[in-house]
């Protein structure tokens, strides 16, 4: 084998020094020394930047590429001169230093990238007539974008620009914080100033809807134990410089780095996103825990096609991927020559395929098969695997030694929250007349919905003129004069207080309901103008502080509670993606930021919950928001409910029954209806002693009516994260409500309740009567009302007989109601439930024929398919024919899953499902009746129920499913007994009453409630015999009656703000492309469909 002169090929290592000393290229150059066939050149920094080209050392083959202060251009000249292979052609470099053109090469090459628009500057703050920016979006040449968006910096032109006319006057770039936000500041001596920019920007940030609490995240490159960091102020995007904008992607807070070594050959590793919390996890060495993944062959062709289309053979890029509607990857960003660290197995690799590259060009006639013994002596240090498998001992009470958990499944209610609240008036005011216009369109008869930051704060700026911040006390006003203006000042105080809107589900509804014709502006003919609307306001059910606390206490739980107690447990699962997790909410923001806390707490992230919210959190309002068709059984339970409870006409529990749960409206107190009487008077107190303190709170209104008037902060409605003792030891309400709002609350309660005229109870309004006492009881002890303890009393003793009883007042209806609420949610569950059975018969045929000798040969076992699709949230529709589907055949996902081959841990395909759904308490209810009442139905007649004797029993005498109460699905396999057992598959359920408000009943004492409002989450109890054993098939059995075939559900719901999702093709020219038509047809050509997120 002869090389230049003869002898050894020469490898020309033509990089910085600092790259040539980095671990991953010291352990492959010594790899390509040891098979003997190569000299290996080190060229040093002192040639590279010193010496004219001429003299730089002779080499047959090139390694060269471009980091910090290489001079590329050089090196270009360098090898036109010496002509050796190059393993990176030199020229495609640039192009990896302008995102905007990696993107135009990527989707040359039919590459997936996301949505994106260019916006250049000549200059800072440059006025661009293409360029719009809204509270919540931008739009760019027409796109909009919607917040959540990504912006990049393009580093348009890597190398400095300097001023053209005098080049000395250019003072140096300074990095300094703008407004809590990383920005480059640049000053110029002369007539014109140019854009310097360092030549690797990785300042990354990631604008949050206000919606979701607003902010920024700026992502950077890892500076100790941090890669990212949250900015709640931030809201305007940069306009320093030139920035590409493209949608946010969520990928479950997971990234997929992947690493070729030639078109062939593509390593891939997940790690933690810096996106979720901005914390690197790093191992006992130091290095950040990144784990080896497989790649689907979409993806494999993807990695092709990058290491082709930039002609770097050693090349490093991100992959997102994302599972909006359809499961897809898409890259974001190209690196260039890139290494795996801490691999061995991949240093052999990459030094056995550059060998083969090496002789390929240089000495085609030596053999460049593999030596069955590899030449070095270097191996992989033994590294003890974690063997997270079956004996869980979650204190939830597994005794089962051969089983092993394989799904979680929970249905959780939302944190504690302040009491919802409504105001309706009727408007005639012109200014507000004018803005529903605005906002409908200027359409007489439609309505307007006023959601965003910017119309409400429209409204309150109107709503400022039109009232003053203290009562007028004029003799003259009417009582409807009053009334109106109060309601007026009500709107204000929630506008201007900020702190009932939950940012995510509020609404401002201006219906018009009154007209005149008038004449046409044109003057031909007349149209009609409103002169009367009805607004009508939401505000309130927010997450309190202490509802976030206790929604992350209860993840930290799960956490060490749920799953193994061996090791690390979920932390090790999740790290090492076999924890296949998904969260559920409704789209009700309480909801949802429990959701985003519960999850902080259950893979113990750190740092502001927005970032959480929009990477880990799905929204599925249709699963888990509202009634549906249940709400005409509701309204009849609650007309026979009012019924019997003032007619007294009340179930004797003191009387011996066997199931004393089948008794209609069983629950309500006997003297229910002197418990009506009491309640309105203790009311009426409650709501005068508030008066009081609202009128004093109006009187230093009035002295400070010239203090400013701050805009409306849509985001800092969101609520606190921590409890306010300011405002507490200054005597004011909990939180950010006024005296005003809460009088307003209270004398809402109070007219609603009883109707002097009528001499009418509505008992629809208990429930809200006992949440606003339990409220103030918790949150306002401080403000010492007389009578709350007594209030709370009898609120509590008339809402644990109507609130259970509003989903059914007996078993049957309770059922019924609970099927046509929870139907969509159960079918959900029980696809879940055979998903993971499938998913583990699969895996689990596939390891016995893996470790068979005698099935598989063990280049054919190498060689296996690397991802098999599975049941999951993706389904197809099914054929028009076919009057019904199995479960079993509807869905289908893609399964990513470890790489056995680097994967230092025991079964690598072992995986653990988890869905969790955040839902309200309507839901929990008619889960949990369906759960235990499904036997009663006709077509299970004689069968025995879900939950055993005793648990139905407790569930009896549970009166309220409060906060964060839940129910718990867990499925496990028996590995001893073989697939076709039905005991193969067990299923536990377990559930939760939520928070322990014990502490409220004991008197109220003031010393005896919780210091910081939040009430622990009680433990949770079993719904079957200690020892039983509950089949997947029996839980099928008797649940699929009342749940949503998986064919009725309904495909994904598109994005909203934006049309396309794959950037189109540009038509190719010439034959450059050839392999573009053999990529294309390796991708997969069925389209499936997702279950609406």
């Amino acid at each position: 084998m002869k090389g230049r002169n003869g002898g050894k090929i020469k490898i020309g290592v033509c990089v910085m020094e600092k790259k040539v000393s980095c671990s991953p290229m010291e352990q492959i150059l010594e790899r390509l020394r040891a098979f003997g066939e190569f000299e290996i050149i080190i060229f040093g920094d002192k040639v590279i930047l010193e010496d004219p080209i001429e003299s730089w050392p002779l080499c047959d083959c090139l390694i060269a590429f471009y980091s910090a202060g290489y001079p590329l251009e050089k090196a270009e000249k360098y090898a036109a001169l010496r002509r050796p292979f190059i393993v990176n052609e030199l020229a495609p470099q640039y192009l990896l230093h302008d995102r905007n053109k990696v993107y135009e090469q990527l989707k040359l090459f039919g590459v997936p990238v996301p949505t994106y628009a260019v916006v250049r500057r000549e200059y800072p703050n440059q006025e661009l007539n293409y360029f719009v920016e809204q509270d919540d979006f931008i739009e760019i040449h027409g796109i909009r974008f919607c917040k959540p968006f990504v912006e990049k910096p393009i580093d348009d032109d890597w190398r400095q620009l300097v001023h053209p006319l005098n080049p000395a006057g250019l003072v140096p770039a300074k990095r300094e914080a703008l407004s809590s936000c990383i920005r480059w500041k640049f000053r110029v001596q002369g007539p014109e100033w140019r854009q310097i920019r360092p030549p690797d920007d990785h300042n990354i940030m990631i604008y949050y809807p206000s919606s979701a609490g607003g902010g920024m995240k700026e992502l950077f490159r890892k500076v100790g134990n941090r890669s990212s960091e949250f900015y709640p102020d931030v809201r305007k995007v940069r306009r320093d410089g030139s920035y590409i904008y493209e949608e946010f992607m969520p990928t479950g807070g997971t990234d997929v780095k992947v690493y070729t070594v030639g078109p062939g050959y593509a390593h891939a590793e997940a790690r933690k996103s810096p996106v979720v919390d901005g914390v690197v996890m790093r191992n006992s060495n130091g290095k950040e825990v990144r784990y080896p993944v497989l790649l689907t062959p979409t993806e494999k062709q993807i990695a092709r096609s990058v290491c082709q289309a930039f002609r770097q053979a050693v090349c490093g890029f991100d992959l997102l991927r994302c599972d909006l509607g359809e499961a897809r990857s898409y890259v974001c960003d190209v690196n260039g020559w890139s290494f795996v660290k801490s691999s061995y197995k991949y240093y052999d690799d990459a030094a056995c395929i550059l060998r083969k590259m090496f002789l390929y060009e240089k000495a085609p006639h030596i053999s460049s098969t593999i030596p069955t013994s590899l030449p070095w002596k270097i191996s992989e240090p033994a590294q003890p695997s974690v063997a997270v498998r079956g004996r869980e001992r979650g204190t939830v009470g597994i005794s089962r030694q051969s089983e092993e958990l394989r799904c979680v499944i929970a249905v959780i209610r939302h944190g504690d929250r302040t009491p919802k609240q409504k105001v309706k008036l009727k408007v005639t005011e012109e200014k507000l007349l004018k803005l529903m216009l605005k906002y409908n369109g200027g359409k007489a008869h439609a309505e307007a919905k006023l959601k965003s930051a910017l119309q409400l704060q429209d409204l309150l700026d109107a709503t400022r003129i039109l009232v003053p911040c203290a009562r007028s006390g004029r003799e003259s006003d009417s009582d409807a004069e009053v009334e109106h203006a109060e309601k007026l000042r009500q709107v204000r105080a929630v506008l201007e207080e900020g702190g009932h809107f939950s940012g995510i589900y509020r609404k401002v509804q201006l219906k018009p309901s009154n007209w005149v014709r008038i004449p046409k502006h044109n003057g031909e003919g007349e149209e009609e103008h409103p002169v009367e609307a009805l607004m009508v306001l939401k505000y309130g059910g927010v997450l309190t502080h202490a509802g976030r606390k206790q929604a992350e206490e209860l993840g930290r739980y799960f956490r060490n509670h749920m799953y193994p107690s061996e090791g690390p447990g979920l932390l090790r699962l999740h790290s090492t993606y076999r924890h296949d997790l998904k969260i559920y909410s409704s789209d009700e923001g309480r909801v949802q930021m429990s959701a985003a806390a519960f999850a902080k707490g259950l893979l113990d992230l750190e740092g502001e919950l927005t970032p959480i919210l929009v990477s880990l959190v799905s929204k599925d309002s249709s699963m888990l928001d509202g009634l549906e068709d249940g709400t005409f059984e509701i309204n009849k339970a609650k007309a026979r409910l009012h019924d019997i409870i003032t007619s007294s006409n009340v179930a004797n529990c003191n009387e011996h029954v066997e199931f004393p749960w089948m008794v209609d409206g069983v629950g309500v107190p006997t003297n229910a209806a002197q418990l009506l009487t009491n309640l309105a008077e203790l009311i009426k107190e409650i709501t005068a002693q508030v008066k009081l303190l609202s009128d004093d709170e109006d009187e230093k209104a009035a002295i400070n009516s010239d203090s400013p008037n701050h805009p409306y902060d849509e985001a800092k409605a969101l609520g606190k994260a921590e409890i306010d003792m300011g405002r507490i030891s200054a005597g004011f309400p909990c939180g950010s409500e006024s005296f005003l709002l809460m009088f307003a609350r209270w004398r809402k309660l109070e007219r609603d309740f009883y109707n002097e005229r009528k001499k009418r109870f509505d008992t629809t309004q208990i429930p809200d009567i006992y949440d606003s006492c339990k409220y103030d009881l918790l949150h306002n002890p401080h403000l010492n009302l007389t009578g709350i303890s007594d209030l709370f009393k009898v609120s509590q003793l008339l809402a644990d007989g109507v609130i259970p009883n509003e989903y059914g007042i007996n078993p049957k209806q309770k059922l019924k109601i609970g099927s046509k609420i929870a139907h969509r949610l159960l079918g959900k569950i029980l696809i879940d439930l055979h998903n993971t059975r499938r998913e583990v018969t699969s895996a689990t045929a596939e390891s016995n024929t893996y470790h068979d000798p005698t099935t598989m040969s063990s280049a054919k076992r190498k060689e296996r398919c690397y991802y098999e699709e599975v049941r999951s949230e993706c389904f197809e529709r099914p054929i028009s024919n076919k009057k019904s589907i199995d479960l079993d055949d509807s869905h289908k996902e893609t399964k990513y899953c470890l790489d056995p081959k680097y994967a230092n841990v025991i079964e690598p395909e072992r995986r653990v499902r988890t869905r969790l759904y955040f839902t309200s308490e309507s839901h929990i209810h008619s889960l949990m009746n369906v759960l235990r009442y499904c036997n009663l139905d006709e077509t299970l007649d004689g069968e025995e129920s879900l939950v055993c004797q005793s648990a139905l029993d407790r569930l009896f005498r549970t009166r309220e499913l409060d906060y964060m109460s839940y129910i718990v699905l867990r499925m496990f396999e028996n590995t001893e007994v073989s697939l076709e057992d039905p005991k193969r598959f067990r299923v536990e359920m377990t559930f939760s009453r939520g928070a322990d408000i014990s502490s409220l009943e004991s008197e109220a004492k003031a010393s005896l409630l919780p210091a910081d409002h939040t009430m622990q989450i009680m433990e949770p109890e079993r719904l079957q015999e200690v020892g039983s054993y509950m089949t997947l098939e029996k839980f099928d059995k008797m649940t699929r009656p009342f749940a949503m075939p998986a064919e009725d559900f309904p495909p994904a719901t598109p994005p909203q703000t934006l049309s396309v999702r794959f950037c189109k093709d540009i038509e190719l020219q010439g034959g450059i492309l050839q392999h573009k038509s053999d990529m294309l047809s390796g991708m997969p050509k069925r389209k499936t469909k997702k279950l609406q997120e």
